[in-house]
């Protein structure tokens, strides 16, 4: 495991956490972040849906997220390339393909929830969404969704350039 503390402490909370509601947990939470990630930097596990935000030292604060679906995740290293504020979303032709209208603009029924982060060379972003429910899942078309008080209080935190890393 490349996150958090090790034992059966660890195991515990994860199934506690698995059993609540998003709404009865205090999100972001303090966490241990191994590896030599720099301060600033984002780190996503797929395998956990986590998104750990570096605070340097070893130490993080951790969101849940919603992943890509089978065959639309992947792993690798990025950099917020953009951050936009109650975002525009313009699916994309195979989306539009499945039934997506051509554009949605800011507000509640928008996907993007109320605030995107680009991922550099790609489609990609880290999101709100307007569905809460999916959070924790493997459900996304390879954006990182995440509940939007949270990414509003990642929004804050994050700079442009920031690197992320997508780890298994």
């Amino acid at each position: 495991m490349l996150f958090g503390n090790a034992g059966a402490q660890q195991h515990a909370a994860l199934n506690q956490t698995k059993q609540q509601k998003p709404a009865e947990q205090t999100w972001p939470q303090d966490a241990e972040l191994k590896g030599n990630y720099p301060r600033g930097a984002i780190v996503i596990n797929i395998a956990e849906r986590r998104l750990y935000y570096s605070l340097g030292d070893g130490k993080a604060l951790v969101y849940r997220v919603a992943v890509g679906k089978q065959g639309f995740g992947w792993t690798g290293q990025s950099w917020v390339s953009a951050m936009t504020k109650n975002p525009t979303w313009y699916p994309t032709a195979r989306m539009q393909a499945e039934g997506a209208p051509r554009v949605v603009a800011p507000g509640p029924n928008n996907p993007l929830g109320p605030r995107a982060l680009y991922l550099g060379w790609s489609e990609y972003r880290i999101h709100g969404t307007n569905a809460p429910h999916t959070i924790g899942s493997a459900s996304s078309s390879g954006c990182f969704r995440m509940l939007n008080a949270d990414v509003t209080d990642l929004f804050e935190r994050v700079a442009i350039g920031a690197p992320v890393y997508v780890v298994q």
